[in-house]
This record gives structure tokens, sequence and C-alpha cells, in this order.
């Protein structure tokens, strides 16, 4: 790869000045002007691409993964199809968390613009807005229920008192212990169950509610201090009901009533 050549290049196109600084092994750092929103500059790496022909890989060695989970966890299917989809959309490769691009010396500024926009996507996941995480919330939440915990025969959206119009998210059965689950993301949410719970509990309907928030600790004080007054389990994320609910709710309908 001739690096004078592709700073030659580069210079052209941009008005203030292009660097390298000589990195892994064949590999070289490009001292950009694209930036993070936080001033830092955005990590590229070129190197000789592996398919040959004279591309030149545009890549990143994993620093824009590292650098999203300081802030934000692609740790859910949704999260994660919405990950691809930006670097599909973008034209960018993933070849175990490094991100790349292979592109000929003729359209290298253009790729490298392509490849540090996609990056700014990715980094600014963070920042959806609030309707998309909660419909990653829900949508993870119903797609663990339905394929996990079938032996429990969950039944959606059921309305244990004729006369009162909340539901619950799911019911679920086991040993003949009736098992009401509900997923909580936002305020409006939480205070909306700790009621559903008072009104089920003065019906002396026979239950126990386990609760699975998207992050407890988003809730505020008050809203935390109902749900915790009147649930019988809380998971304060969903990773944790994905691995103790099911254990959870055979050992409960253990317990005699």
């Amino acid at each position: 790869m001739e690096i004078d050549s592709l700073k030659g290049i580069l210079q052209q196109r941009v008005a203030t000045p292009v660097d390298f600084y000589e990195g892994r092994s064949g590999s070289f750092q490009l001292i950009f002007p694209v930036f993070h929103e936080d001033g830092d500059m955005v990590d590229i790496y070129l190197q000789d691409s592996p398919i040959g022909g004279g591309r030149i890989r545009i890549c990143d060695f994993g620093m824009t993964l590292m650098r999203l989970s300081y802030s934000f966890e692609v740790n859910t299917d949704t999260k994660r199809r919405i990950y691809e989809s930006i670097l599909t959309n973008n034209g960018i490769g993933n070849d175990n968390g490094n991100l790349y691009l292979d592109a000929s010396a003729e359209v290298l500024y253009e790729s490298i613009l392509q490849f540090s926009g996609c990056v700014q996507k990715i980094c600014n996941m963070r920042y959806w807005q609030r309707e998309t995480i909660r419909n990653a919330f829900y949508d993870d939440l119903e797609k663990w229920i339905g394929e996990n915990m079938s032996q429990f025969e969950p039944e959606a959206d059921l309305f244990p008192l004729s006369d009162y119009p909340n539901s619950v998210d799911w019911s679920m059965k086991y040993n003949n212990r009736q098992f009401y689950v509900f997923g909580v993301l936002g305020n409006d949410k939480a205070k909306n169950v700790a009621i559903s719970l008072l009104e089920f509990k003065a019906a002396q309907l026979p239950f126990m509610s386990l609760v699975v928030h998207e992050n407890m600790e988003n809730l505020g004080r008050r809203e935390q201090l109902y749900l915790t007054r009147n649930a019988d389990t809380q998971y304060p994320v969903l990773n944790d009901f994905c691995e103790k609910g099911s254990e959870d709710i055979i050992r409960f309908a253990g317990v005699p009533a």
C-alpha cells in the first residue's frame, strides 16, 4: 500500500491536513477531520485488503463497538437486528467486531466518508427515540416468553376482573399456581401496574406477580416504591428475567399457597 500516494489523494479533497500513523503491522491510523459529537476523532485505519486487486481496507479494529459499550449495550435480538441493519444499509462489513469497507484508491475519499458516517450512526444508537427502545423491550420480552416459557401456558392480555379495565401482560400457570407477568418501561406503566396489583389483591385473586423492568433504575423514586410495596418479585432488567424467570416460577409453585 503506497501510503504517501493515498495521503496525496486525500489531501486534494480535504482542506485541513491529513496524516497517517503507522500502527499494527501493515496498518495505518488515519488522521482525518471526522469527529464524534464529543470531539474525539473517529477511529479509522487503512490496510491492504485481503481481497486483493489493489483495494484498501478501511476498518476500525473494534474501536466503534468498544466506544458504544461505554453507554449502550447491543444485548437483545431487536437491538442486534437494528445494529446489523445499519451496517447493511451502509455497505459495511463486520469481522468479529472489526467493522470494515474495501475500496479502490479512486474512491477512497468517498469510501472513508461512507465508513465514518456509519460509525457515527452506530455510536449514536443510545439516542434512539424512546418509542424505539420501548418497542425493542416489549418485543424482546414477548419473544422470550413465546420461545422459552411455553411450559407455563402463557396467555397475553388477560383481564382478571370483568369490571376492571386493566389487563395482565401475560398470565402463566404452573402446578396449580397462577402467575401474572408485567413488562415495565417508564413511570406511567409502573404506576399502572402498581394500581392493578392493588385491585387484584383487593379482589382476593390467587396469584403471584412478576414484574420485568427494561431498566428499574430509570424509574422515579415513587414508582420504584409503589412496585416494591405491591409486586411479589421484580427483575431489574430483562436479562435477569431471561436467566431466572422460569426457575423462579417452578420454585414459587412448589411453595404452599
